[in-house]
């Protein structure tokens, strides 16, 4: 068996090694702690808001009347679930939503801002009950940063401008006193500003070049007012568009702070038969993870091109839209994007995470899609009723990653492989949090058998080591509101410290995250 050695902490993915024989149960990882690697940027495990089906009315909004308990018209039940996950930051609202978002409609009295249709997400009428003031407020009640994206594809540079005067200055002007005049003194702190969304498809159909200049325009006009500092994110390629890249990068580089990639796993990579999100045999697990892989690539590849235009790595790659894509839930609404989460969404999220955490130095930001009700959600709600995702659990346990210092690692795997498609069986990602203990993160993708992992650990004086895992006897287990214990993390005792050995064996189809003391 082959291994490589790398300069940060790695997932085991197929790109980045030789994978050892499938008849092999037995995978080694390397870990060296005397040469840590760049900091795991927390907002990695950033979210999502988009104005889309239930994800703000009734996922995160109810109103302050509504029976379901709140605090400001925020549920409680969310508002909880979503500390204990220490989101870091927050996009909204959109998002196809943002290009059609006319900032203005959702200020002043809720009962007298006007309606619209929200034409990209089921047609419906959105009432605007939810804006800037309700956003922002939440934001700062969660300790959470606010990542607003702003309309290019139907809005105007005035407008732009105008909303980041509104929300972030403290001078005297007509706008802070509209501001003040609404309800709020003092300015929000808005540190993300994105400049558009997929301006080369809903955001505007844009050419890339078409593009890069409206974005040098539009940020232009992106303010820093007082102490406020914004870091500006320029709309980047949807997966493997990297002409798009190559053209913002040469053509705006120097303007921007960051640039968004876009990237969903559908389980047949067809959109108009993506799968279901429940009933899938092992074929569409195995291509659902195989696909995900692909955003190793991705990652690789663009990162590739902005090293060219920026080879000290100023500009951070921002992958604000990723995860699952699946056929709507039976009987729910067509636009709404309604869809389970099982253990299966589990291993992508855990299989992503460790990609990104692998690319510390380039990946500065990622926002899953999305965190309530839509897509691949943290948390799904009926009325007044919450269940946690098995996606939730996984971020929940790999909340010691975020701020750490990567870790490099060695590590080889055997394959899993069915049919024509072939995974490495084992991925894996360490660090050291500030407190100077160290985690690793493992993923087992093989759902018929566990694998041992043979760790030898170089600068680790650990005398005890403690770990939690996630797993289930069934590929496709999810939480329902009448069973919402069905899958959710466990103590694990797979774990053997040794002579500065570890020996971990990590049960089929399964996420463990290991603390050593």
């Amino acid at each position: 068996m082959k291994f490589l050695r790398l300069s940060f902490a790695v997932a085991a993915l197929a790109a980045f090694f030789t994978p050892a024989r499938a008849a092999d149960s037995t995978a080694t990882l390397v870990l060296d702690a005397t040469k840590p690697g760049p900091v795991i940027n927390k907002n990695i495990y950033g979210q999502f808001s988009e104005h889309l089906g239930r994800c703000i009315y009734e996922g995160l909004w109810v109103g302050e009347d509504s029976k379901i308990p709140n605090t400001k018209g925020y549920r409680n039940d969310v508002i909880a679930a979503l500390k204990e996950l220490q989101v870091p930051v927050l996009r909204w609202p959109g998002g196809c939503f943002a290009d059609e978002y006319h900032w203005r409609d959702g200020i002043g009295p809720r009962a007298s801002r006007p309606a619209m249709i929200n034409t990209h997400w089921g047609g419906v009428v959105e009432n605007n009950h939810f804006g800037t003031h309700e956003f922002l407020d939440f934001c700062e009640l969660m300790g959470i940063e606010p990542y607003v994206c702003v309309n290019v594809g139907s809005g105007t540079v005035q407008e732009e401008m105008e909303w980041i005067e509104y929300m972030t200055s403290d001078a005297d002007s007509p706008l802070t006193r509209l501001r003040k005049q609404n309800g709020r003194a003092q300015p929000w702190k808005v540190h993300y500003v994105a400049v558009g969304n997929e301006s080369w498809g809903c955001g505007g159909n844009m050419t890339a070049q078409f593009y890069a200049d409206n974005y040098r325009r539009y940020n232009t006009f992106v303010k820093n007012y007082g102490a406020n500092r914004i870091q500006r994110i320029a709309g980047g390629p949807s997966d493997f568009n990297y002409e798009w890249t190559e053209t913002l990068m040469k053509s705006a580089a120097k303007q921007m702070n960051g640039l968004s990639l876009h990237y969903y796993t559908l389980p047949t990579g067809v959109w108009s038969a993506k799968g279901s999100a429940t009933e899938f045999g092992e074929d569409q697990y195995i291509a659902t993870l195989s696909r995900t892989l692909k955003m190793e690539e991705l990652v690789t590849k663009h990162s590739a091109i902005m090293d060219k235009y920026d080879p000290q790595k100023k500009v951070g790659l921002v992958v604000d839209e990723w995860g699952t894509w699946y056929d709507k839930t039976p009987g729910s609404h067509d636009g709404f994007l309604e869809q389970q989460n099982t253990l299966r969404d589990a291993l992508v999220a855990a299989l992503n995470l460790h990609i990104f955490q692998a690319h510390a130095d380039r990946v500065t930001m990622a926002n899953i899609a999305q965190f309530i009700n839509v897509l691949q959600a943290m948390i799904l709600t009926d009325k007044e009723t919450m269940i946690l995702t098995p996606t939730y659990h996984v971020f929940e346990m790999f909340k010691p990653h975020q701020g750490a210092t990567s870790l490099p690692i060695a590590l080889t795997s055997p394959d899993y492989a069915l049919g024509e498609n072939k995974i490495p069986a084992v991925s894996a990602s360490a660090s050291r949090d500030a407190a100077g203990k160290i985690h690793i993160s493992f993923a087992n993708t093989d759902p018929n058998k566990p694998t041992t992992v043979a760790c030898t650990l170089t600068g680790v004086t650990a005398k005890s080591v403690t770990g939690r895992v996630l797993t289930a006897t069934a590929m496709n287990a999810h939480n329902t509101f009448a069973a919402p214990h069905t899958i959710e993390p466990a103590a694990f005792t797979g774990a053997k410290l040794e002579n500065g050995s570890l020996s971990v064996t990590l049960p089929a189809k399964s996420v463990v995250m290991l603390e050593l003391n």
